[in-house]
Parts: C-alpha cells; structure tokens; sequence
C-alpha cells in the first residue's frame, strides 16, 4: 500500500520546494503513528537544517496555567499545542498578524507568509497583542538533519504546499489535514477522509 501513495500519488503531482511558510502535509498511509495526518508548519529550512512546528496536536494542558502572561493573546482553544517531540521543554510562538501590520516593521515578528510570523516570544505580550489577532503555542518542534527531509519526500511520505494564516489558529474542532488536503489540486481531495488508523475505518 505505501508504495501505491509513493509512487502514483506524490510522484504524478508537481512538487513544491520546502521553505519557511510552506506546510508538510504528511501522506495518506503514513507509516509514522507519529505523523499520521500530520500538518506541519516549515518555520526554518536551510542547508544545515529544517525546523517546523505540527500544528494538529493539541495537549489538555490550558495556557492560562502555564504561560499565564500570553493568555489573553492565544486564540481559542486556549491550550499548549505540541509542536513536535524535540526538546518539549522549549515553546514556539506563531501568530497571525492583524489586518495592515508590516511585519517587516515589527522585530517581535519574523514573516513566514503572508499575515503568518515566528514570534519572539521574549516580547511584551501587551504590546504583541495590538500586533497580532491570534497566535499558538507550541512545546517542543520537529526537526530534520541535511538531506532527510528530502529523503523523506523523495519516499512520497509529505505533500508540499503553501500555508493559509488560519492553518495556524484553526478552531480546535477542525479537521486541518482534511481541510487542507481538500483544497489541494486532484487528486488529493480525494484521500481528505483518509483515517489516521486504517483499521477504523
């Protein structure tokens, strides 16, 4: 079955390149329990590295009790999201700006797409907040040494494609793989529903 998603599916489509911005649309049949209907957003790519955030996993762990300072700025639902599972410990900050804010101008923010930024999350989250209109965040991120990401999609594992501001501060009751696969060119609509677990289906 994986070579069937490897073989037609990924390699028949056009491919886009990894860069800060774009998200890692993990493939139907993903081998990975880890990423199985995965969306991850690309925040750093580069010939050492590549750093990204998956925006899909949500913890039960409220913001308001462990980062009480960012609470009223992270949009709802107003949980720690996690990241990825390298170093849980750290937390990164994405945020979609407001309608008409240069993100160039603002040094709190580091543009990724349009309205879409990292956020240094040593600013004042007062001041963040008449920049952005929401944000998330994330405990922990994904990480990929030289070469293994391409590897990686080169084994039709990940779909590449740009991200949408509201990826990021999707109402947790959505459903972001599916969402973004049905916007996606054909044939990727078609595999929207695909479980996460075969066997539920």
């Amino acid at each position: 079955m994986p070579s069937f998603y490897a073989d037609r599916l990924f390699t028949a489509l056009e491919r886009g390149e990894p860069s800060p911005g774009m998200l890692l649309i993990s493939a139907p049949g993903m081998l990975s329990d880890m990423f199985a209907r995965s969306v991850i957003l690309i925040i750093e790519h580069n010939e050492v590295l590549t750093f990204g955030v998956n925006l899909t996993q949500r913890s039960e762990l409220a913001v308001a009790n462990l980062m009480p300072e960012w609470a009223d700025v992270v949009a709802k639902p107003q949980a720690l999201y996690i990241g990825g599972p390298v170093n849980q410990q750290s937390v990164v900050g994405l945020g979609v700006t407001r309608p008409g804010v240069d993100i160039n101008a603002a040094p709190q923010l580091n543009r990724l797409a349009n309205r879409l930024a990292h956020i240094d999350l040593r600013s004042d989250p007062a001041e963040l907040g008449e920049l952005v209109e929401g944000m998330r965040l994330f405990a922990g991120y994904c990480e990929w040494a030289p070469g293994q990401l391409d590897d990686e999609i080169e084994r039709g594992d990940w779909y590449i494609v740009p991200a949408l501001p509201g990826d990021v501060i999707m109402p947790g009751r959505a459903d972001l793989w599916g969402d973004v696969m049905r916007r996606q060119p054909m044939p990727l609509p078609l595999f929207s529903t695909y479980p996460a677990d075969v066997a539920e289906n």
